[in-house]
């Protein structure tokens, strides 16, 4: 099918892998213009059956319980972001010389001649956060723009909807960029790399390779983590544009291409005339909420996507003051009795909750829930000295122990061995106990949370509840 904008799908046989939020939208899309689509999925249940009824009703073939096998005539398979490389029908398809396309490259494919540029953001923490400060900062400007992607907002939705955008911000999670062969976007950054989904990927490298995909065929500016030098070496292996460049971002004094800070200053040394003399001001640190580490570097990450989009500086700064952070991400709750009381639930694998730990002096640390086959002894280490004191909860919870018991022996653990609806409301109580005046309890779980609540958002309320029941 090559490479660009697919304009004819009449009669086209293209077999959908997947139900779930993209692989209705993207059946009825390939329906709705005129080709032959049957729907394979793994499950046979309640909720897949009516999912099934109702594009059946439509005319769109739907095979449940069989996610295996490739209907015959397939000319391309489109799947869903979660369904693993290494599946049977993945295989078939490939020795049938089949393309193998995500929601997001059908989205990149249909979208119109006079479609959006996308600048895109992925990393293994962070993207949502940099996406919205990138769609604020780019709204100051006074652009039509929307936050789309992974963040929830389909992509699919987005290009062949009504409304016109100047630009889009779009997050990229590493699965979506493993099938969006095609994508090029304007300018991309990877705000980071640590091991995660690799379950998935099958290993750290292949993790790194997709998620360096979306630098391919960039056109103004590859932006990447000067402290992170693993996201340096994606661009180096990507494949751009003539004239395309590397941007790096620093939370300490920007060398020539690069945003950092300066005396409490975010500066831009990239996007200035003569850069190996003149910087530009973009905003102070005050103006990025929350002011913690790593939340300052994903506005230099967003301004530096604006900026190579040709955002003024002053709308840079707009654009982060107006910015609020969604819940559960390093949100403040309450102090009582001169302890302040932080939700991050979403910090729920190792590398984020490092960043977490790393924005506060004196700690007392809530964490644990499903380890998904991460070690924490490095997390550990480097977080010891601000640790006043762990409360530990979840299935993994030994995991952790473990760690503390090798790297801070000297640290108070209590182990709370229940994983009941009250839990967290005992694990704060213990956490007030260990904290003295001018501690934080952080709750930074660097786990995922469905050993006990239905996702980090739940768990970030009950842990809010709690605080608030001491409060009074």
């Amino acid at each position: 099918m090559g490479s660009g904008q697919v304009t004819d799908w009449q009669g086209r046989h293209v077999t959908v892998a997947g139900l779930g939020v993209s692989g209705i939208p993207a059946a009825k899309v390939l329906h709705s213009r005129g080709a032959h689509v049957t729907v394979v999925n793994d499950g046979d249940d309640a909720r897949a059956r009516e999912q099934a009824a109702e594009l059946q009703a439509l005319g769109i073939t739907v095979r449940l319980g069989d996610g295996a096998t490739l209907p015959d005539g397939t000319e391309l398979v489109v799947t869903t972001p979660g369904w693993k490389p290494d599946k049977p029908l993945f295989a078939a398809a490939r020795e049938a010389g089949l393309e193998i396309w995500g929601d997001v490259e059908l989205a990149w494919r249909l979208r119109g001649p006079d479609a959006a540029p996308w600048l895109a953001v992925t990393g293994t923490n962070g993207k949502t956060t940099t996406v919205q400060m990138l769609a604020s900062i780019l709204k100051s400007a006074g652009l039509r723009t929307a936050a789309v992607g992974n963040i929830g907002v389909s992509l699919l939705d987005v290009v062949l909807g009504e409304e016109q955008y100047d630009v889009l911000a779009v997050e990229l999670s590493s699965y979506q960029l493993h099938w969006a062969p095609s994508l090029r976007a304007h300018s991309a950054a990877v705000l980071n790399l640590a091991p995660d989904h690799l379950d998935w990927h099958g290993s750290m490298e292949a993790y790194a390779a997709d998620k360096g995909r979306i630098y391919e065929g960039n056109r103004v500016a590859c932006v990447y983590n000067a402290a992170d030098k693993a996201t340096e070496d994606l661009v180096r292996e990507a494949d751009v544009e003539e004239g395309c460049r590397a941007i790096g971002f620093t939370l300490g004094s920007p060398g020539p291409s690069q945003l950092g800070v300066v005396d409490g200053i975010l500066v831009d040394r990239a996007f200035v005339e003569n850069r190996q003399r003149n910087a530009q001001e973009l905003a102070e640190v005050a103006d990025v909420n929350p002011p913690a580490p790593h939340n300052i570097a994903n506005a230099l990450a967003a301004a530096a996507l604006a900026r190579a989009f040709g955002v003024p500086a002053a709308a840079v700064r707009d654009g982060l003051r107006t910015f609020t952070p969604d819940a559960h991400r390093i949100a403040h709750v309450a102090d009582v009795d001169g302890v302040a009381y932080v939700d991050d639930s979403k910090a729920t694998n190792t590398h984020a909750a490092e960043a977490s730990l790393a924005a506060y002096e004196s700690i007392v640390w809530m964490a644990g829930g499903l380890a998904k086959g991460a070690t924490f002894d490095e997390l550990v280490a480097k977080s010891a000295k601000r640790l006043r004191g762990v409360v530990l909860f979840g299935r993994d919870r030994a995991l952790i122990r473990e760690a503390l018991a090798r790297h801070a022996p000297e640290v108070p653990v209590v182990d709370l061995d229940r994983t009941d609806t009250g839990a967290m409301l005992a694990a704060v109580q213990e956490a007030r106990r260990l904290a003295t005046a001018g501690d934080t309890v952080l709750l930074a779980p660097a786990c995922a949370s469905m050993d006990m609540f239905a996702n980090y958002n739940k768990r970030g309320d009950a842990f809010a509840e709690a605080v608030r029941e001491l409060g009074s």
